[in-house]
């Protein structure tokens, strides 16, 4: 019988986030001045390779009839202490680059981002600009998102809460 390989330790240069690792699921609720008021389920997955970054993998669906609605896949680093980034891929044509920072509080961390970059693919939404906030405490993840789109100023769009699962 082969025996199951050690949990590999996140790499150190990611400490910090260790916090964020592993799944996590709630509810949350979006808004937005060109869009109808909605409420969403979610999950979001952390993990890491032993390499200098977090994996990252996002999915929702609608809490009213469960159909799907977004996902996100990227990485999150730490390219010096008390700095983070987040590189994201959208399927809806658009990639995010946010940078911001990593702060330990008393009970957690918290993580503000604001993107630095933005890209578009032909067909993709018109969004400017993104600004992210994570706090996590124990075993409960906040976070808002704030997005700039199609005409809009950067303004407050998605909050949730997620348990550790």
């Amino acid at each position: 019988m082969v025996e199951p390989a050690a949990p590999v330790a996140p790499h150190p240069d990611i400490a910090a986030l260790a916090p964020l690792l592993g799944s996590w699921r709630g509810r949350g609720h979006g808004e937005y001045p060109t869009i109808a008021p909605f409420d969403y389920l979610e999950e979001i997955t952390f993990g890491h390779l032993g390499r200098p970054f977090l994996t990252y993998r996002q999915r929702t669906k609608a809490a009213d009839d469960g159909r799907p609605l977004h996902a996100e896949t990227g990485y999150l680093r730490c390219p010096a202490p008390g700095r983070v980034e987040l590189l994201l891929a959208h399927p809806t044509g658009i990639t995010e680059i946010c940078e911001g920072t990593i702060t330990e509080t008393v009970d957690g961390i918290r993580l503000e981002l604001n993107s630095t970059n933005i890209g578009l693919s032909g067909s993709a939404k018109q969004v400017t600009a993104v600004g992210r906030s994570f706090h996590v405490t124990g075993d409960t993840i906040d976070y808002t998102v704030r997005m700039a789109a199609v005409g809009e100023t950067l303004q407050h769009h998605l909050a949730a809460t997620l348990q550790r699962s």
